[in-house]
């Protein structure tokens, strides 16, 4: 519990909630982090593909980076109508439910969750990469890294969402310093025609890529899904409007609108100095690092970049901690996930979604090694898919609820949800064989859980339900057994309890032993307060055996009745005495756990140290 509280901090009350509601400038640091932190790769992911084709072909990066800011346009403001027109949260799930069925809803639902682990696993093996771009020496060690930096910001967002939100901000906020004062020493370069300094200082230069398929629409199409790795993150907000002060949709849409004209600004901008200065990508150095060691050289503000482009893509795992546990949350609402994942922790987070996502996140680190390149196939595909029925389920919403200025809305979010849809295809079909088949195959999976899920919770209402003909039940006789092996403290400690609760109480004796039966019989007579003692026979020594049959009997007897097993245990005062006493009590109530009828007690005796 000390330990416990070092980590996470003391318990916060639930009327302190509104107080931990974030403000515009702490929401971006939380919830944007992803979608910021993704201009870090997704610039290097359409030129890893387009080099395929030659260096030529890597002038196409800045058009396909150009048509991702359309899109990225688009979603901002489908998903700003979003915020306003479900201001308590759940985004593409609660829109794709409400308005296209539970089917799409779970589709939706699973494919964001999908994305969130992803988010976490990817921004971080990108973080952990950007640090070994600068320190070679550590890239046998990026696995173990990826790792320790997924517990951390886990430990983090244990400690509360405003609290998380401070934390994470100054990283946020260097790092788009850095990336902007990065892109305008770059500018000042492109305008004066200057070279990189890596370049004119005599650094090693990126040679040639030889050209290994030639420069079709399949090849572009691949790199237009590659870069759109930078999006994913934009609809974090609209699944956290709940989170923000008051006014609430406000808010979260003016932090979407700031969100986008950053993200946007930082990614064209990496995307024009990378072509500028003619970088192609390497395997032991990310893109940032080679367009900041050409515009800055080996100094200081060099190291810097590679600093904040470390923390940002490491924290940036924030904003999926931000939105897997909410969605769980409203998930188990509705009874698709564990009702667990409603309640929250101590520190007015949703700690069960929290450790969930973090447990997958690191099972995936693990998997694929930390390697950023084998986890980008995976990535996208689902968060399109999601994007893709929010824009679909507003469009039915706008011709079923018209309202005023129904048509303008009608033709965003028309507009959003056949680019993302053509972008899905895109993706899916481009990626399919370097690993979006996992995703796609994961989705009807998961959605099968959640229907299992709702099935189970359905069968327990329908079960335990009280119904308006329901009659109270009339009393039952109560039979209370005591198995015992011997006469002590906790045997008479178990009695006197047994005695405030019923009258016809039966003391339970297997006999394995005539000497030791005899001896317990005597010590019985003088302290077994007036309970029935009851001896079983036991050919072969069979303790449980035959307690079972006697309990069995008496359930025969009376079908109507209760039979309460009342179990003395002694409890030793540390956890490794335990293995020195025999498990009996333990196996007996595994046995009669869930026999109907039967119920079970256990009063325990604490040995002193």
């Amino acid at each position: 519990m000390l330990l416990k509280r070092l980590l996470v901090g003391l318990p916060l009350k639930t009327a302190q909630a509104v107080h931990e509601r974030l403000s515009k400038r702490l929401a971006l640091a939380v919830f944007s982090s992803d979608a910021l932190s993704s201009v870090a790769y997704a610039t290097e992911e359409i030129l890893l593909v387009l080099v395929l084709a030659g260096t030529a072909a890597v002038s196409w990066s800045i058009p396909i980076s150009l048509m991702i800011i359309l899109l990225l346009t688009i979603l901002t403001l489908s998903y700003q109508q979003i915020i306003y027109e479900y201001p308590s949260g759940g985004g593409a799930y609660i829109v794709a439910k409400s308005n296209l069925g539970i089917l799409p809803g779970l589709t939706a639902a699973a494919s964001l969750m999908i994305d969130y682990v992803l988010t976490v696993s990817v921004s971080v093996a990108a973080g952990i990469a950007a640090l070994t771009s600068a320190v070679p020496a550590l890239f046998a060690y990026r696995e173990a890294l990826c790792l320790t930096a997924i517990l951390l910001v886990l430990m983090i967002n244990l400690r509360g969402v405003r609290e998380s939100g401070r934390i994470f901000a100054v990283p946020t906020y260097f790092f788009i310093g850095m990336v902007l004062l990065m892109l305008g020493v770059g500018l000042v370069q492109v305008l004066l025609g200057q070279p990189g300094q890596s370049a004119t200082s005599g650094g090693p230069s990126t040679p040639a890529a030889p050209v290994a398929e030639g420069l079709t629409l399949f090849l572009l199409l691949r790199a237009f899904s590659s870069g759109c790795t930078a999006l994913t993150g934009v609809e974090v907000i609209s699944n956290g409007v709940s989170a923000f002060k008051r006014p609430e949709p406000k808010n979260a849409s003016l932090t979407m609108a700031g969100m986008a004209v950053i993200l946007g600004t930082l990614f064209i901008g990496i995307s024009a100095l990378a072509y500028h200065y003619g970088v192609l990508p390497r395997e032991n150095e990310t893109v940032v690092s080679q367009i900041a060691r050409a515009t800055f050289g080996e100094g200081v503000l060099y190291y810097l970049v590679q600093v904040s482009t470390m923390l940002i893509l490491i924290l940036a795992a924030n904003s999926a901690f931000a939105g897997f546990p909410r969605l769980a949350s409203i998930l188990a609402r509705d009874s698709y996930m564990p009702h667990q994942m409603e309640v929250m922790g101590d520190r007015l987070v949703f700690s069960n979604g929290v450790i969930i996502l973090g447990f997958f996140s690191c099972l995936l680190i693990v998997l694929f090694n930390g390697d950023t390149h084998a986890l980008i196939p995976l990535y996208a595909v689902g968060v399109f898919l999601s994007f893709t029925l929010s824009q679909a389920g507003m469009v039915r919403r706008w011709l079923a609820k018209k309202g005023s200025h129904w048509r303008k809305k009608l033709v965003v979010n028309g507009v959003g949800a056949v680019t993302t849809g053509i972008a899905t295809l895109i993706i899916a079909a481009t990626k399919f064989v370097h690993g979006a088949w996992i995703v796609i195959a994961l989705i009807p999976l998961i959605i099968m859980w959640f229907r299992a899920i709702h099935a189970h919770y359905a069968a327990v209402n329908q079960q335990i339900t009280l119904e308006r003909d329901h009659r109270p039940p009339p009393p039952r006789r109560n039979t209370v057994v005591i198995p015992i092996s011997g006469v002590n403290r906790a045997v008479i400690r178990a009695v006197d309890y047994a005695r405030s609760q019923a009258s016809d109480i039966r003391a339970v004796l297997v006999n394995v032993d005539k000497e030791g039966t005899a001896l317990t019989e005597i010590k019985w007579a003088q302290w077994g307060c007036g309970v029935n003692l009851v001896v079983l026979p036991s050919p072969y020594r069979s303790v449980m055996g035959s307690l079972l049959d006697y309990i069995e009997d008496l359930l025969k007897k009376d079908p109507d009745g209760w039979v309460t097993v009342v179990i003395p245990e002694i409890l030793p005062a540390r956890w490794w005495q335990n293995i020195l006493h025999n498990q009996r009590a333990l196996m007996l109530k595994a046995a009669l756990l869930f026999k109907d009828r039967v119920i079970l007690t256990d009063v325990p005796f604490h040995l002193e140290r």
